[in-house]
């Protein structure tokens, strides 16, 4: 079908002046993103060790396949539509420069003609519409339904910066429907039913006739021009730079084990106390946040009233890089102590981050300056010194970790002195707390019910260090995992077992093992291997109505979700799924080290908002947990909410236990 040579109605000293500010606008561009990248470089030195192929398939998937941003409807589709409505936009915009200015002014040929150029002209009038929908939902969302997580940024200007990018990306498609539809008046060309929204346009001007259409066109593309060359040269300044920094901390982020962190970045392990000590990445980390807020719906700190957003703290620490005075320290100006312990660790904020930044590390990073100045909670600091004098969070004697195999038959095997299959490291709170020994005695009694060839190491067992690291006492953890390490050296065993999810993480992610790591495995994994096999048999099948938690250490952390399920469904119970679940289940509030400090100014423990969401389930009155933490927690939260009455709170444990 052939048709008319396209007349873009530009006059050549137009053209020249348009490739002039092209040149500016690159000019300024690179200044910017130079900048940007000479303060990334005052960090510290970091190494992101990581396949390149696997990274680059990591930003295929999340920047244009926008798999994460997707994972909520509305601002995912609306996010969508924007990105890829503007990115095709902006290809095409410059497939057409370069068939005009470049093939057809120096080599006499063009692609665009025939069938390609309408079925080029459909795609982008389409597209474009896309960027208008999307950028609709945008203002509606914004200024009109308004969620709290895009409210009360701590840097007021912020709420300018985001307004300047609805403006400018709405005028620039606007602009450029009003200049598709002018040129369109002007050429009338007979392929103008395949640029349909240009063609609508064009038709409300065609009454002017020329020299009018013109002109007009000729000043509308003018100020289109001018604008696109404005916004493109403004990316390093505005949020629009997230363009480049998401892509990149994407491409960057780290391909370790989740549950894996980073050893303290400053020689002495004091932690971070000025920008400078953060590492490169570290600072990307905070250019790349968009603000979106994701993170502060998701954080049980934020969710208690307590001081801390993570959404907040990014942005604080983005502005707290441009200062150009100084005036302002990290610690006590931008970020306070009391924002740093309020984390539980739970990595909820990690999850969903749709630009991949990690908040925990820099927690803790800074934590390990507070701990380095003793700026802690009196109850953590006593915790602590337990810890480093005895080996366990409770200070009490070593001699009386194993207390609990009292009574227990046939008795409970020492690892150190006998070659045994499973190694139990039982953890703290298993071993010490009263309420929970009965728990304990009733895991060795599954085991050896099932014939576990099992044993644990006594006396010679200390916290595994998990939260202590995590706490920010780096040196402490490394002490305690030197210490365990050494007794664990002189057992012989196959597989380490644990009933603590935070155990677990640890001694799965952190410690050294010199390259010769033994399977390390969380009951729940256990006891469903077990029941798979055959055995382990249940006689009794339980019929209870449940629901599940999912720990964080277990689920986010170790990814760890469909074998407490499958044990749970083997004993006989009906599961019941809370409506945050899986890798979003919502903290129990003692991770990070939180179990250890006073409890002040929260509005309600997220233990006692999880109880709340339980009992909501139709016919739940039983309330399943694999870690010795939650369950301190929970059982808790049902007297302080009132639901000791509507819901039991039980270990996985028990259910196989009463199910054999």
């Amino acid at each position: 079908m052939p048709i008319r040579e396209t007349f873009w109605n530009i006059p050549h000293w137009a053209e020249v002046a348009q490739y002039i500010t092209a040149l500016i606008t690159v000019i300024v561009f690179l200044y910017g993103v130079g900048h940007r990248i000479l303060r990334w470089r005052k960090g510290r030195p970091e190494k992101r060790p990581g396949n390149f192929w696997t990274r680059v398939w990591l930003v295929v998937l999340q920047v244009f396949g926008q798999r994460r941003t997707l994972d909520e409807t509305f601002p995912g589709l609306m996010h969508f539509s924007i990105f890829w409505g503007m990115f095709v936009l902006a290809i095409g915009t410059a497939f057409a420069t370069v068939d005009w200015d470049v093939t057809h002014l120096f080599f006499n040929f063009q692609i665009l003609t025939g069938w390609f150029y309408i079925i080029f002209e459909l795609t982008l009038d389409v597209l474009g519409l896309l960027v208008v929908v999307g950028l609709g939902m945008a203002v509606y969302r914004r200024y009109f339904t308004r969620p709290a997580r895009l409210q009360n940024f701590p840097v007021k200007a912020l709420e300018w910066d985001d307004m300047y990018v609805l403006i400018m990306l709405s005028f620039i498609t606007l602009s450029g429907y009003l200049t598709e539809g002018l040129r369109i008046a002007v050429t009338q060309p007979d392929w103008a039913a395949w640029s349909p929204v240009g063609n609508a346009i064009a038709t409300a001007f065609l009454s002017m006739g020329d020299p009018t259409n013109q002109t007009l066109h000729l000043t509308i593309w003018s100020l289109h021009i001018l604008t696109a060359f404005g916004v493109l040269a403004s990316i390093p300044f505005t949020k629009l730079f997230h363009m480049i920094a998401v892509p990149a901390n994407i491409y960057f982020s780290s391909t370790e084990p989740a549950g894996k962190l980073s050893a303290a970045k400053v020689e002495d392990g004091s932690g971070v106390k000025e920008w400078k000590q953060f590492t490169w990445k570290q600072l990307l980390d905070f250019e790349a946040c968009t603000r979106c807020g994701r993170c502060q719906d998701v954080c049980p700190a934020y969710a208690s009233a307590q001081v801390l957003s993570p959404r907040n703290m990014m942005v604080k620490l983005d502005e707290h890089l441009w200062e150009k005075t100084g005036g302002h320290t990290l610690h006590g100006d931008i970020v306070s102590a009391a924002e740093l312990w309020a984390c539980t660790t739970c990595r909820a904020c990690v999850q969903v981050c749709p630009a991949f930044i990690d908040h925990v590390t820099t927690f803790v990073d800074l934590r390990r300056h507070l701990v380095d100045l003793g700026s802690m909670d009196k109850m953590l600091q006593d915790t602590l010194a337990n810890l480093g004098r005895y080996g366990n969070s409770f200070g009490q004697s070593e001699r009386t970790r194993a207390k609990w195999t009292q009574g227990v038959q046939p008795a409970v095997k020492d690892a150190r002195r006998e070659s045994v299959e499973y190694l139990w490291f039982v953890g703290d709170y298993a071993s010490y707390n009263a309420t929970l020994t009965d728990i304990t005695r009733k895991t060795a009694d599954v085991f050896q019910k099932t014939g576990l060839n099992f044993g644990i190491l006594f006396d010679g067992e200390r916290n595994a260090g998990n939260d202590v690291r995590r706490v920010g006492e780096e040196g402490l953890f490394e002490m305690l995992a030197d210490r365990n390490s050494q007794a664990l050296a002189k057992c012989k065993f196959e597989t380490i077992v644990t009933t603590d999810p935070h155990t677990y993480n640890t001694l799965k992610n952190e410690y050294a093992w010199n390259g010769n790591r033994p399977n390390i495995l969380h009951y729940a994994e256990l006891l469903d291997q077990l029941i798979t096999s055959g055995q382990i048999k249940f006689s009794n099948k339980l019929g209870y109505k449940v629901t599940y938690h999912d720990p964080c250490y277990l689920g986010r952390y170790n990814g760890v979700y469909d074998a407490p399920r499958r044990v749970i469904k083997a004993t006989g119970c009906e599961l019941v799924e809370m409506p945050r679940h899986g890798d979003r289940a919502f903290c129990c509030g003692a991770g990070g080290g939180r179990i250890w400090m006073d409890e002040k100014d929260i509005k309600e423990r997220p233990s006692e908002s999880r109880i709340r969401e339980a009992v909501t389930l139709n016919g739940v009155q039983t309330f399943v947990v694999a870690c010795p933490k939650d369950l301190t927690m929970y059982r808790d939260a049902v007297k302080t909410t009132g639901n000791e009455k509507d819901m039991l709170v039980r270990d996985l444990i028990e259910l196989v236990y009463e199910a054999l």
